[in-house]
């Protein structure tokens, strides 16, 4: 990891009794497993919200998590030198269902398969020891702010923690106030 890498803090939704048995200790975090859907929009790992506890509280089955996060060796898709390996991993990707005779999976609303596989299929390729961390990437989603507004309501910074030597440690977030 990246002693210097920067550290943020993520929320985790989940349900009232999974969040308890982290933070008591009770589940080490050692055994917190990634999520490993097909869909999952940024591949295998941890999913957390960056600075977003509503989010979690309101996406969580009663439970949310706070993390302290060292993103480490960080797929960074806000950043050009990240975004630029998307391309060939999606050719090798597409290239193999070729040869396979497969058909390639489709991103369909909050469902994204091929985005997923993309992903996952760039970082299993770096070198052994290279691999990113974690992957972090802002998402557009819900209604409009307000009238002709870009802005939108629900637009978030989701993580993906692969390697949970970055989770510095947990905490019990406390309500928000507006």
């Amino acid at each position: 990891m990246d002693r210097f890498s920067r550290i943020v803090l993520g929320y985790h939704g989940c349900t009232a009794e999974f969040a308890e048995a982290i933070l008591r200790g009770e589940l080490p975090l050692s055994q917190w497993q990634p999520s490993a859907n097909p869909y999952d929009w940024l591949g295998r790992g941890i999913y957390f919200w960056e600075y977003a506890p509503e989010r979690a509280r309101a996406w969580g089955e009663g439970g949310v998590i706070g993390a302290v996060i060292q993103l480490g060796r960080c797929l960074d898709l806000t950043d050009l030198r990240y975004t630029d390996l998307l391309l060939p991993a999606y050719q090798a990707v597409k290239k193999a269902f070729r040869q396979g005779a497969r058909k390639l999976p489709k991103n369909r609303e909050k469902r994204r398969e091929l985005d997923c596989l993309v992903i996952n299929t760039l970082i299993l390729g770096q070198p052994v020891g290279q691999q990113f961390q974690t992957v972090r990437c802002p998402f557009l989603e819900g209604r409009a702010a307000f009238p002709g507004s870009l802005i939108l309501r629900e637009s978030h910074v989701q993580l993906a923690v692969r390697d949970r030597a970055c989770l510095l440690g947990v905490f019990r977030p406390g309500k928000t106030e507006r």
